[in-house]
């Protein structure tokens, strides 16, 4: 039976998870995750009854029940490092018994689905629209640091999307699936589905140029041409290639929804979407 020592699976004082600071009683089976820590108060807001509330760091957690469903609602932080530390800590409180360290016989498999903000990629795709990623190609490096076995499908959208971009030598992307019932349970009268490019930062990884010059200029209206047999290339985010690639990878199942907050080639941005944001916490509050 192989043991975890205190460098590898690093818990805190109390014996509970590092960066999260939960312990495995106050995680719910389904866990809806956002970048913004704000964000998980308007989530439990719409709870029934809320039965637990912390914060470290970045990392806010509310657990509760929204009409007899037991839910965490997690805050993760910006970009797919902050993924890393939350999948693993919550497949750690989920699969391995924290006092011994060792792996728990019988294996939780938690629904995670990721609400956001998004940058349409796609002219034809209104603001305020429920962009839902299907595949998400990430332009971070985390995946590239565990053994994970691709589909075939995964690894020929790779294979194109790296042919069709020409991207820096230095950049090698890769291509994740999100979990497919789970995708189609979110899907409404205004959702789109596509590929995601997750990115591994804000400005010149998405094809934005301030000051300093970048070396993927207009990627953002390059991304908007590519078609695999009407598959798109639909939106710009920052957590979901990690998100999927590890959540799969450790026998969860995972999705990305977000709300559309910028239109990138018609240079449109949404200057309040509070009220939308609201209304798409509770479509997923609804459907998962």
């Amino acid at each position: 039976m192989i043991t975890f020592p205190p460098t590898e699976l690093v818990l805190d004082k109390h014996g509970k998870v590092y960066h999260l600071g939960i312990s495995p009683d106050v995680l719910a089976e389904k866990i809806i995750l956002v970048g913004d820590q704000d964000r998980v108060a308007i989530v439990s807001s719409l709870f029934d009854t809320i039965d637990f509330k912390s914060q470290n760091r970045e990392f806010v957690c509310h657990t509760g029940y929204f009409k007899g469903k037991r839910i965490t609602a997690l805050s993760t932080g910006i970009g797919t490092d902050n993924i890393d530390i939350t999948l693993n800590e919550l497949d750690a409180l989920a699969n391995i018994d924290l006092k011994t360290r060792t792996e728990l016989p019988n294996k939780k498999s938690l629904e995670i689905v990721r609400i956001g903000t998004c940058g349409i990629l796609q002219k034809s795709i209104p603001i305020h629209s429920y962009i839902i990623s299907d595949y998400a190609l990430g332009l971070d490096n985390v995946a590239h640091f565990y053994q994970i076995e691709y589909s075939e499908k995964e690894l020929y959208l790779q294979e194109q999307l790296s042919e069709f971009l020409k991207l820096p030598k230095a950049i090698v992307p890769y291509v994740a699936a999100g979990d497919e019932t789970l995708a189609h349970r979110l899907q409404s009268s205004n959702s789109f589905s596509g590929i995601t490019i997750t990115a591994s930062g804000f400005y010149g990884p998405q094809g934005r140029q301030l000051r300093l010059k970048n070396s993927t200029e207009n990627l953002q209206l390059k991304l908007g041409q590519f078609n695999m047999n009407g598959l798109l290339v639909c939106n710009f985010e920052m957590e979901s290639s990690a998100l999927f690639i590890l959540g799969k990878a450790l026998g969860h199942r995972c999705s990305t929804i977000c709300l559309g907050i910028a239109n990138r080639p018609n240079l449109e941005f949404s200057k309040e979407h509070a009220t939308e944001m609201k209304e798409l916490i509770l479509h997923v509050l609804e459907k998962i």
